[in-house]
């Protein structure tokens, strides 16, 4: 395993962003997303920043005895802690992205990150995918992991690597060559990404054989996952072949690239939520959005073609994984709902339910933490979600926030 960064071997004597697990019970509607069930009676007990129990019939569970512990019922519904599977804290969902990358100073940078993990923790996302803008996701983590500030639990890839000139070289590692793309891999570890992202593709191929034979072969090496920005037929298809472990946004498939994705169990991050965003046309206006591209994206959304390839995948069996690409414009930290029920409106998901389980339990395997988060069951991270309502009828429902654990410690 590769030494971890330097900020990992610093003492502090004083954690800022107080971590105080409650003991509590909770009792209410419980979607433990471990499968299908829904226990409509249910309670979760944790202690000590740990689920202890998960059960039916609440009463009988109280009658018992607390232990101490503080009970808080509630009317609505207890689920998983939301992840999000692909964001970017440095950006806001407001300014140009490329201006935000060249013209933030990293102070700023900072604030954004702030604000944003504190909108994510609000929206009952306990755990955020960082997939890139300069440097920020790594003092994003680092301040989260060192008590600094209190925000979701964040994976971050760094700096995202491209080709020089590449797609989005603005806010990227950019690199030329197979030797640079592995310097830029072990730059990025040694920071202590928890992931790796290259960008493959814009509206032509990026990236040499060599490259991208490089850049994969040095990830694995460190035992990272590499993930890849591709949206059509030939960027997924050769991110699958070279090797690659997933999948962000997707597009445009074959049967043969469906099939790969298949065989190798290559999972999509789906992002709709700047298409849908921006699609509102009164929305989209507040944040200075032109009108020809309000009517491309209202035109794209309508059109359910485009997405039949992402319905034919995730048919044949891919694995689609909730992401929203919060920071991007319109999409805020902290918007949830309308990828979800996208997801179930395009048929990528067949059911509400279903697009729960991908922000929870697939999102926790998508990630490599399902032994920690992603269901409640005795043993886990108390990352636990309380909402006011029945988001299995109708998603809107998560967007009522009623409380929001990070291992035991409320948020929220």
């Amino acid at each position: 395993m590769p030494e971890a960064p330097a900020w990992k071997f610093q003492h502090l004597l004083q954690d800022l962003a107080i971590k105080k697990p409650v003991n509590a019970i909770l009792t209410g509607r419980v979607i433990t997303a471990v499968d299908d069930s829904v226990i409509e009676d249910g309670y979760v007990e944790f202690e000590d920043g740990l689920i202890k129990d998960v059960g039916q019939d609440a009463r009988a569970r109280l009658q018992k005895g607390t232990n101490g512990h503080e009970v808080i019922e509630t009317k609505g519904t207890i689920l998983p802690g939301i992840i999000n599977s692909h964001a970017h804290l440095g950006w806001d969902g407001i300014h140009d992205l490329a201006h935000q990358a060249l013209h933030d100073s990293p102070e700023v940078s900072a604030y954004k990150c702030a604000t944003n993990m504190l909108n994510t923790l609000a929206s009952g996302t306990t755990t955020v995918r960082d997939l890139g803008m300069n440097q920020s996701g790594f003092f994003a983590k680092q301040a989260v992991e060192q008590g600094l500030f209190p925000g979701p639990r964040v994976l971050t890839c760094g700096e995202a690597i491209t080709q020089t000139g590449g797609h989005t070289y603005w806010c990227c590692r950019e690199a030329s060559g197979a030797t640079d793309m592995r310097r830029a891999v072990r730059e990025q570890v040694m920071r202590g990404a928890d992931l790796i992202k290259i960008m493959t593709c814009h509206d032509n191929l990026e990236l040499t054989d060599a490259e991208f034979e490089a850049v994969i072969d040095e990830t694995h090496q460190h035992k990272r996952p590499i993930t890849a920005h591709a949206t059509f037929d030939a960027a997924i298809n050769r991110a699958a072949r070279f090797g690659i472990d997933v999948v962000e946004h997707g597009g445009t498939m074959s049967d043969e690239t469906i099939g790969l994705l298949v065989d190798k169990d290559i999972p999509i991050v789906t992002t709709f939520s700047p298409l849908l965003m921006q699609a509102q046309a009164e929305v989209a206006r507040e944040y200075n959005i032109p009108e020809w591209k309000i009517a491309e994206r209202q035109k794209a959304v309508a059109n359910k073609k485009r997405f039949g390839d992402m319905v034919k995948a995730a048919d044949a069996g891919v694995r689609m994984v909730f992401g929203t690409d919060s920071g991007s414009p319109v999409v805020r930290h902290g918007t949830v709902v309308p990828e979800l029920e996208f997801m179930v409106k395009m048929g990528v998901k067949k059911t509400n339910l279903d697009a729960i389980l991908s922000a929870t339990r697939e999102a926790a395997i998508l990630n490599k933490l399902d032994d920690v988060i992603g269901t409640l069951e005795a043993g886990k991270q108390a990352d636990v979600l309380v909402v006011d309502g029945n988001p299995v009828e109708d998603l809107k429902m998560l967007g009522n926030v009623d409380a929001v654990f990070v291992a035991g410690t409320r948020r929220v």
